[in-house]
């Protein structure tokens, strides 16, 4: 899709005239111009969901609605499918109007200037577009750059490669899009636009204002950069959710944060969803999994628990989360509150900036950064034909159809006692999917699931550990058990010479992927 014209939402300053300050009131309209006024001969939209982030109305027969908007309030517009949203000059979505009378608090990091009184008619501009059921969008989790040099890296590493993309409808990164430096928000802003599609955001733990005493705060200068931190919009036959689900402080002790859900962002998902028609796929987009991960207790399970009771009765689902910087399937159950026959899966997106943008550099002067489960640093691909959906993951700088790692020795004696492992990690796989083997074409054996390390990525940790002088870069992070790991056996009583190994796996929704790996044996004199 081409870029939409940069817009900005326009409205008519000046006296309110009897309007209640606490009720905004406008039109979502048909911008035919694309020129963000409504104007004479553009019709409003009606049946449109607009919301203040916890209520949700409808616009009326002439695309007019009233909401209760409070002094620290952002109005949204839920875009309906068969419109497009326009866009900034930073292929920033724009579909709200922030409501700050004075502003952000003053904080480390600028927030929102004052907006003033409430205007007289806050209106959305939509565009007709011909947004077809099937179709494709870019999801990126975790850039999360802490300095300058590493925004450069993830550019140079991840949207180089992008620039110019075709077929590709929008994009949303997960999270984390800088690391605590809150003013690399804006060269986040200029690297992302070169992609060429619209773009949306979620909300990340590196993406707060820490110095608050109220979650409510945490987001203000996120929302100065890239609008509410809690949206909703409809593409095809899909049913999008956005959500930011830190609660900072934790409310627990007041101390660092804690994965979960306010009371107002779950109002507003029952809300939003009873004007969701029941056979629309529902796609949540978070940071932090609700699966709880290496540290335990990381979400809070009542917030869980009632998300899934929202979701009930919506037969097709789908999360998406990142934080975790290395790529897992979750798939929830009655054990789990989750309420349906069929699981809930969750796909927890390997990272744009891999594991940290450690490791050696690349000939692109890019740190490899592999994940600590072995995961290649990448980007996703979502596929949606009507209420279905596919994902294939995208390892940066490889062929599309690199999607298995195969580990074994290079050498081995022939005929010996061998204690040597073949491993392959399928970097889109789970406990699910089977993973199959063969030497020379001989036939095809099953290889056996194991959660563990990933060897290849040890070797690679370690190579840091055993050199007299200091390679350039950062040393990779210590491992983290990866759920996507197959093992198999080598053998080593063949003639002396090279053998082929090949690995072939098949992932859930149905795509074979293949490998290939040569060793050779040798008889010892």
């Amino acid at each position: 899709m081409k870029a939409i014209i940069p817009f900005l939402i326009f409205f008519f300053p000046g006296v309110i005239d009897g309007i209640a300050q606490n009720q905004a009131t406008g039109f979502v309209y048909e911008d035919i111009n694309q020129n963000g006024k409504k104007e004479k001969g553009e019709s409003g939209i009606p049946n449109v969901a607009v919301s203040n982030g916890r209520e949700v109305v409808l616009t009326d027969s002439d695309g007019k609605y009233k909401l209760h908007v409070g002094a620290d309030h952002t109005v949204f517009v839920i875009k309906p499918s068969g419109y497009l949203l326009p866009v900034d000059d930073y292929n920033l979505s724009q579909f709200y109007y922030t409501h700050k009378p004075d502003g952000s608090p003053d904080l480390d990091y600028s927030g929102v200037v004052p907006t003033g009184d409430l205007p007289r008619s806050v209106d959305f501009g939509l565009i007709r577009g011909s947004e077809k059921e099937d179709f494709t969008m870019l999801v990126f989790g975790d850039p999360q750059p802490y300095t300058r040099e590493e925004v450069e890296y993830f550019y140079k590493g991840i949207v180089k490669e992008l620039e110019g993309v075709e077929n590709v409808d929008f994009g949303l990164s997960l999270g984390d899009l800088v690391g605590d430096d809150l003013n690399l928000f804006q060269p986040y802003r200029e690297v992302v636009k070169k992609v060429g599609v619209p773009w949306f955001n979620v909300m990340g733990n590196h993406d707060m204002n820490f110095d608050v005493k109220a979650d409510s705060l945490s987001d203000e200068t996120f929302e100065m950069h890239f609008g509410p931190a809690n949206y909703s919009y409809n593409h095809g036959m899909v049913h999008f959710i956005v959500l930011d689900d830190i609660l900072y402080p934790d409310p627990r002790d007041g101390e660092g944060y804690w994965g979960g859900f306010t009371e107002d962002q779950l109002a507003f998902v029952k809300n939003d969803l009873q004007f969701v028609p029941k056979d629309r796929l529902i796609v949540l987009a978070f940071h932090i999994p609700l699966k709880e991960g290496e540290s335990g207790d990381s979400f809070r399970d009542s917030d869980r628990e009632q998300l899934f009771d929202l979701l009930k009765d919506y037969p097709h689902t789908l999360s998406l989360s990142a934080h975790t910087h290395i790529q897992n399937q979750y798939f929830f159950g009655p054990e789990d509150g989750w309420q349906q026959d069929r699981r809930h899966h969750e796909y927890n997106v390997g990272t744009t900036s891999g594991d940290w943008y450690g490791g050696h550099f690349n000939e692109q002067g890019v740190p490899v950064s592999t994940m600590r489960d072995g995961t290649p640093k990448g980007y996703a691909f979502l596929h949606f034909k009507g209420n279905q959906y596919s994902v294939r993951y995208k390892v940066a700088g490889e062929s599309d159809d690199y999607q298995l790692s195969v580990y074994a020795p290079k050498v081995l004696p022939q005929n010996e006692w061998l204690s040597a492992p073949l491993m392959v990690n399928f970097f889109m796989g789970s406990e699910q999917d089977s993973v199959f083997y063969r030497i020379d074409e001989r036939g095809w054996q099953p290889m056996v699931f194991v959660q563990t390390y990933d060897p290849s990525y040890i070797y690679m940790m370690q190579e840091w550990d055993y050199v007299d002088e200091l390679f350039p870069g950062k040393r990779p992070s210590n491992p983290s058990e990866s759920t996507h790991l197959w093992m198999g056996r080598l053998d080593n009583h063949l003639e002396e010479g090279n053998h082929t190994i090949e690995v072939k796996a098949k992932d859930m929704f149905g795509r074979e992927y293949r490998a290939t790996k040569d060793y050779r044996i040798v008889k010892r004199k």
